[in-house]
Parts: C-alpha cells; sequence; structure tokens
C-alpha cells in the first residue's frame, strides 16, 4: 500500500495523514489464494509488489489494480474529525448513481463539470470474469479541490456507493475532480463484496485510485470558474511524480488512468477494475 502525499493539503482539513498512519501502514494483499478455475495468471514484480494479469475469453489482458491508501478523507468509518468517527456510508442514501448533491439533511451541491463513469469490475484470476453484485465506494475532491466532510463539514456529495450490474458494471455521475497541491487528479474508491457490506461495515476487497489523464483536467479546469484553485494547483504536480501514480508497473499505472472523451459540457470516464478475489 503507498502513502498518500497530500503535502500543505492536510494542514486545510482536520486531522490528517498523521491521524491515520497506524491504519495505512499495511499489506498489498492481492496474491492469496490464487488458486484459481483454470484462469492463467501472469506476475510481474515491481517496486510496490507483484503486478498480477489475467486474459479474457477474447484474448484481453485485464490487470489487478494495486492497493492504495484512502487517504486521511475517506468517511467510511476508519477514522475520525474532532473526535466523532465519520463514515457517510451509514447515511440513508448512499446508494445511488448521481453523487453530485449532498445527502442526510445537507443541501450543497457540487459544481464543476460532469464527468460520468462506466467502470467495469473483473475478476483477474478467473479469465477476467465480470464480477455483479459487488458495491463501489468512490470519493474525491470537489473542483476547489477540498474534500467534503473534513475541509467543509457542511457537505457530503462527492461521495456515493454503486452496485455492479450482471454485467459487472458500475455507473456513477460525479463532476472532473480538482486537484491540490502534491497530487494528480484522482478518485478514491472501495470495493466490497455486495452493497451489505459497504455499508454494515464489512471489509474492502481493495481500496484504490484512478488518475485522470491531464488534458481532460485543463478543459475542464478552463471552463468553471470553480475551479480555479485547482487550476493553479495543476501547474506544480507532475504525473510521472505523483506520490501515488508513480510507483508500480507500466500495465498498473496504465490501468489506473482512466480513459477520458468527451468536452467542456462533460466528460465521460470508463476504466478497469480488477480484482483477484
Amino acid at each position: 500500500m503507498r502513502m498518500d502525499d497530500h503535502g500543505k493539503h492536510e494542514a486545510d482539513q482536520p486531522e490528517g495523514l498523521r491521524a491515520d498512519l497506524p491504519r495505512l501502514i499495511g499489506r498489498r494483499g492481492l496474491l492469496a489464494g490464487l488458486v484459481g478455475g483454470g484462469a492463467a495468471l501472469a506476475f510481474l514484480a515491481g517496486r510496490g509488489g507483484a503486478e498480477v494479469t489475467g486474459i479474457g475469453p477474447d484474448g484481453a489482458q485485464c490487470v489487478a489494480l494495486p492497493a492504495e491508501t484512502p487517504g486521511p478523507f475517506p468517511a467510511d468509518g476508519t477514522n475520525v474529525r474532532e473526535g466523532q468517527v465519520v463514515n457517510i456510508l451509514t447515511e440513508a442514501g448512499v446508494i445511488r448513481e448521481d453523487i453530485r448533491a449532498s445527502i442526510g439533511g445537507m443541501t450543497p451541491v457540487a459544481a464543476g463539470v460532469p464527468l460520468r463513469l462506466d467502470l467495469r469490475l473483473v475478476d483477474v484470476a478467473r479469465g477476467c470474469a465480470p464480477l455483479p453484485g459487488h458495491a463501489v465506494y468512490l470519493w474525491q475532491c470537489d473542483a476547489a479541490g477540498v474534500y467534503s466532510i473534513y475541509g467543509a463539514p457542511d457537505r457530503n456529495y462527492l461521495r456515493g456507493v454503486a452496485v455492479s450490474d450482471g454485467a459487472g458494471r458500475v455507473r456513477m455521475v460525479t463532476v472532473m475532480p480538482g486537484t491540490y497541491p502534491g497530487r494528480w487528479p484522482h478518485l478514491h474508491f472501495e470495493v466490497f463484496a455486495s452493497a451489505a457490506a459497504a455499508v454494515d461495515g464489512g471489509a474492502a476487497l481493495l481500496t484504490s485510485q484512478f488518475a485522470l489523464p491531464e488534458e481532460a483536467c485543463r478543459v475542464a479546469y478552463a471552463a468553471d470558474a470553480a475551479y480555479a484553485a485547482s487550476r493553479a494547483a495543476l501547474e506544480g504536480v507532475r504525473l510521472d511524480r505523483d506520490g501515488i501514480f508513480r510507483n508500480g508497473t507500466a500495465a498498473e499505472r496504465a490501468a489506473q488512468m482512466l480513459r477520458v472523451t468527451g468536452d467542456a459540457s462533460g466528460f465521460v470516464g470508463r476504466g478497469e477494475v480488477g480484482l483477484v478475489v
């Protein structure tokens, strides 16, 4: 598991990385129980651990995404803010496709350029087979680079859970994430075996992050004044120096980069979440 370098940003939002060090130092844990189903698996040693890939029926390769830190702002019941456990997963309405609005009596709605996510969950150990019925909890900073609940306690937007369909697909609507000093634009997510596991405190099967392509971010940041701080922050970061995305193998880095199409009126982001289950 790699450490999230939030730099100066954590000073702007309560708690911060220091509060999470004990739980962030952990395993990459993707290799246990890899016996399976006649599927061909390939392993390649990398700086962060062993790359795991599989081959689907169509001959296409799938890649097990590396485990990453959730960072200091997950709001999933694993840390605290001002002495109180923070857990949006217990809020009514957290299972939803559109995560731009706040829930639980909070009213703010996230500004920014729309981003429609189309993710596919696959089991790398079983020939890239789809994983239906699994839950994805996704969270991100807003257009200004601030995380709801922590840096903005009057709102809890840009956090939500969606469940994969029979083809393993998860669809969500959010906004293009902003950024902040020290981090490349990214999305956080956790995968659970079911919606019940997500909201009832079950262990995540995977915690990881997706990166956003630079060109799409620049278009979004130029199109909406809400991204003013992020536009400035982007000038000071590079993907190959990001504390998360600079690690891993070439295949893992490619798998963590969302494929984004669209324009300033809205984008679509596609990605594959490879797990070993």
